[in-house]
């Protein structure tokens, strides 16, 4: 193995999206967006649809050109950003559906493309995307008549099941869309979790699917392995690495491996971060560079191959951690530089 290899198990995926849809009696749509969370949106893509997944949800009218490529036409392919200025041809050539933000937007659609579908983002308190109340008894007469495919919002705390934001968000998209003869979304993975009175007519997950928390009973869907290049002996008071921030207090083995920050192995999970030979557990020792990590594999019976960040032994979330930050910004940042194996 010459460079690390990212594995990816689009079965694990697969039964993930299936056991959230078991999970509600209403539709179940995808979260695909920043190339399937990382991991390849055309092949993660192929493989919900070929489960059954009929509406997938991108972050943007680019994404959703990709994806109507790789799907083709049949299913239902939403845009979180909206009807942005530029869009217009790529929504009407791929038939996507912008979810509509704002006022502007609404114009916008309605001018450009009228009588093509769009659905209808509402802000019930996240203060991110989607119309508040006075902008949406603006436009509510003049949308309702052109039948939206969905009217959505997001939770902000669906991660924390007992904070307060919960239920006051639920109450706030009743107040702002009972009555109405349109589909409702309020919940991504958190929002499943925490019950039917957050699932209304479509669920989207996102980050369950990819075996990140909230859903501790995800499937892992993804294993890294990074080839050892060289090992060294380093003697005692030496250092390894920049600014010789690891200094060896007892005669050392320490491995270089072949990734680093270019490869979305963030520089500050320093020496929090351990990687795995087998069930064996070995520290990150000195700074993580572009390209290069040193290891300290002293404690090893045998010299390694290839050293596993993330796998049986080390979740996406575990990971995160050493970096005090989200599973969603590691698989995001996973490098292009990796050899992409997938499994099903």
């Amino acid at each position: 193995m010459s460079t690390a290899v990212l594995t990816v198990d689009l079965g694990a995926i697969v039964s993930n999206w299936r056991d959230l849809d078991a999970r509600t009696d209403c539709e179940t749509a995808a979260c695909v967006k920043a190339d399937g969370y990382g991991l390849g949106v055309v092949e993660v893509a192929r493989a919900l649809a070929g489960a059954g997944a009929r509406h997938f949800f991108v972050a943007v009218a680019e994404e959703g050109v990709l994806l109507r490529k790789a799907l083709g036409p049949a299913p239902r392919i939403s845009v979180f950003s909206g009807h942005m200025a530029g869009d217009t041809e790529l929504i009407r050539g791929a038939g996507l559906v912008p979810v509509l933000n704002s006022v502007d937007q609404m114009l916008r659609h309605v001018e450009s493309l009228p009588g093509h579908s769009f659905g209808i983002q509402l802000d019930t308190g996240m203060n991110r995307l989607g119309m508040e109340g006075a902008e949406w008894a603006a436009v509510r007469d003049i949308a309702l008549p052109q039948n939206p495919t969905l009217v959505m919002s997001h939770l902000a705390c669906a991660d924390a099941p007992d904070h307060e934001m919960n239920a006051r968000q639920l109450a706030r998209f009743h107040e702002m869309t009972d009555g109405l003869d349109v589909p409702r979304s309020l919940s991504a993975t958190g929002g499943i979790l925490l019950g039917p009175e957050y699932h209304f007519d479509l669920t989207r997950p996102g980050i369950g699917l990819y075996g990140g928390i909230p859903f501790v009973d995800a499937r892992p869907v993804v294993r890294l392995d990074v080839p050892v290049i060289q090992v060294r002996d380093v003697s005692p008071g030496e250092t390894v690495g920049y600014a010789n921030t690891w200094t060896a207090r007892s005669p050392s083995r320490i491995a270089t491996i072949s990734a680093g920050y270019a490869d979305g192995v963030i520089r500050a999970m320093g020496a929090k971060a351990t990687l795995h030979a087998g069930s064996s557990s070995v520290p990150v020792v000195g700074r993580i560079s572009m390209d290069l990590i040193g290891v300290d594999v002293t404690g090893l019976a045998t010299e390694p191959d290839s050293l596993q960040l993330i796998g049986r032994h080390q979740s996406i979330d575990t990971v995160a951690g050493f970096a005090d930050t989200l599973g969603y910004e590691i698989l995001t940042s996973l490098g292009a530089r990796y050899r992409r194996e997938y499994t099903r």
